[in-house]
């Protein structure tokens, strides 16, 4: 069976985004071994001046390592993070900072980056309050990790989003998070 890596960047218990995570594991269960990391349990510090030199002279602590070395070897992640202050919060950046390790997740051939990553695809899975679109000028966390992706050699980046739901009605916001939960149906049968 073949290794999907859940990076869950979900903020609250009853978060729509969690929700969308939910029904993404249950559908992709069948077909992969899913490992879950929360970014928020493992609270990961920032990348300082003194933890970048150490990292310059070869001292990472070995459960980042570990970690980074679990992504490298996945074929797939999903990536579940709410849309936070234009982006997603900052606690996966963070997170995303400590498993960019170089000869591990990427390294460069003189010339460029070159992704070490196992990864063909990355999902991610969102939800805004506000009504900006995947796309928008306004949001960033999907540009983010195409990003990231290019870095690491992960893939395409696919984005499922349910928005605008913060302005609605209990009925339109169900709506939308079912037809977010309908196009992850659709993509978990080929992703």
């Amino acid at each position: 069976m073949e290794k999907l890596i859940l990076v869950n960047s979900c903020m609250r218990a009853e978060s729509c985004t969690r929700r969308l995570m939910e029904r993404a594991r249950m559908l992709l269960a069948e077909r992969y071994d899913i490992e879950e990391i929360d970014v928020n349990a493992v609270a990961l510090t920032p990348v300082t001046p003194e933890i970048q030199s150490e990292r310059s002279a070869g001292k990472v602590a070995e459960h980042i390592v570990s970690m980074a070395r679990r992504i490298a070897a996945a074929d797939r992640i999903v990536v579940a993070a709410p849309f936070w202050d234009m982006s997603f919060p900052s606690v996966l950046k963070v997170f995303i900072e400590n498993m960019s390790l170089y000869n591990v997740t990427f390294a460069d051939n003189g010339k460029s980056c070159v992704g070490l990553c196992r990864c063909e695809r990355m999902l991610y899975v969102t939800t805004r309050g506000m009504d900006i679109k995947t796309g928008s000028a306004l949001e960033q966390g999907s540009t983010y990790l195409q990003a990231l992706s290019a870095l690491w050699g992960c893939g395409e980046v696919i984005t499922v989003a349910a928005h605008n739901l913060d302005y609605c009605t209990p009925e339109e916001k169900e709506a939308r998070l079912a037809e977010a939960e309908q196009k992850l149906a659709e993509l978990c049968q080929v992703f």
